[in-house]
């Protein structure tokens, strides 16, 4: 801890000008008293000077080496004309506690050892040179007793305010926590969100388109269209129900997935949706591939989904090639399909769909790559087949 830093100041109150008044107070008392001892009392204009640190009290707060050096002086001045008065030497005891309350450690130290010094000298002026009187000696150990109290009391001051600033930074620290668990737990929903809801909305969507130009000409084609709509509203329903029955959940630690963890062991029947909704998907799969974690398994089901569904919305031509292969301990796969020229959709990361994507793959130690050769867009993804231990 710096002790040279000047403490925040107090708040002002009724103590304040309290303490003046008491203090300016003891100093006249002390210096217009009738001791027994002749060497205590100033008289004429040696009186004055002993009631000028009665003046200079209720600046100390303020000035406190000033009104030391004005309360020495005039100890000093008065042991020169033979002396030792009370009055100032009291005033510095006030002074000392003050420089040190208000200016720190180092600095209160340093002022209030050499005044002591100077008074530890000066008083044995008019006692006659002996420089361990126990009348000057009282006066010095007040002065120095002064010090050490006004240390104790900065000190005190700064462990309060330290303690409060400490409670302060906890609860700054606990609201930006619990802000930072709303913004995680609003991105978690709207990528579960995606996850499961924006699939079936685009196989609805161009089942739509497929039945309404089929209508008269193919029948039977625009009646496969609508019951594929159908089962996919019935899906999306469902989802949007699971995803209601979350958001109004009162179990803080409700972190339920609004589907299970389907893995890739659900390809199959993800790439027949796919074909049903008019998508022609080409899977190469390797049969002994490794197996994966839970949640490495989990993110791989995903990536196929959102590839798949990228391809149905933007593809030019209904063709996908989904690709997974193993190499150098990792897990590749690889969705590519042609897109129109013009076509800017699926160009870049932008999307809602493959920035959740970047953050699932992200969580398991993977990472993503996208990008357009020509008219083929690919997605490509790496996970490592360790489930993303360090």
């Amino acid at each position: 801890m710096n002790t040279c830093v000047m403490p925040a100041p107090r708040p002002p109150g009724i103590a304040a000008p309290l303490s003046d008044v008491i203090a300016v107070v003891v100093v006249v008392v002390f210096a217009v008293s009738p001791f027994p001892d002749e060497a205590f009392r100033a008289a004429g204009w040696l009186l004055v000077v002993a009631l000028v640190p009665a003046s200079a009290m209720p600046f100390r707060r303020r000035h406190p080496l000033v009104v030391l050096v004005v309360s020495l002086l005039c100890a000093v001045c008065l042991s020169f004309a033979g002396v030792l008065s009370p009055s100032a030497l009291i005033a510095m005891a006030i002074s000392a506690f003050a420089v040190v309350d208000r200016r720190g450690r180092l600095v209160g130290t340093v002022t209030v050892g050499s005044a002591a010094a100077i008074v530890f000298f000066s008083n044995a002026i008019p006692l006659g040179g002996d420089l361990f009187d126990a009348r000057a000696l009282q006066f010095v150990f007040i002065i120095a007793l002064a010090g050490a109290l006004g240390d104790a009391t900065r000190s005190r001051r700064e462990f309060v305010s330290a303690m409060t600033e400490r409670a302060e930074r906890a609860e700054q620290g606990r609201e930006g926590e619990a802000r930072r668990r709303v913004a995680e737990e609003r991105v978690r929903i709207a990528r579960d969100l995606h996850d499961v809801v924006a699939h079936q909305i685009s196989v609805i969507s161009l089942n739509a388109g497929v039945a309404s130009s089929a209508l008269e000409n193919r029948p039977e084609r625009a009646r496969e269209a609508l019951s594929t709509i159908r089962r996919s509203s019935r899906t999306v329903l469902a989802d949007i129900g699971g995803l209601m029955a979350l958001l109004r959940s009162d179990d803080p630690d409700d972190r339920r997935d609004l589907r299970p963890q389907v893995g890739l062991a659900g390809l199959d029947d993800l790439t027949a949706q796919f074909r049903e909704a008019g998508l022609d998907v080409d899977l190469q799969d390797e049969p002994d591939r490794p197996a994966l974690s839970p949640a490495s398994d989990h993110v791989a089901y995903l990536v196929v989904l959102e590839g798949l569904t990228n391809a149905h919305k933007h593809g030019a031509d209904a063709i996908a090639l989904v690709r997974l292969r193993t190499e150098d301990g990792a897990l590749h796969l690889i969705v590519d399909n042609r897109v129109a020229a013009e076509s800017e959709a699926v160009s870049g990361a932008g999307g809602h769909g493959l920035r959740g994507l970047r953050e699932r793959v992200a969580a398991v130690r993977g990472d993503v790559q996208t990008g357009r050769a020509g008219s083929t867009f690919r997605l490509e993804v790496r996970i490592p087949l360790d489930g993303g231990a360090p």
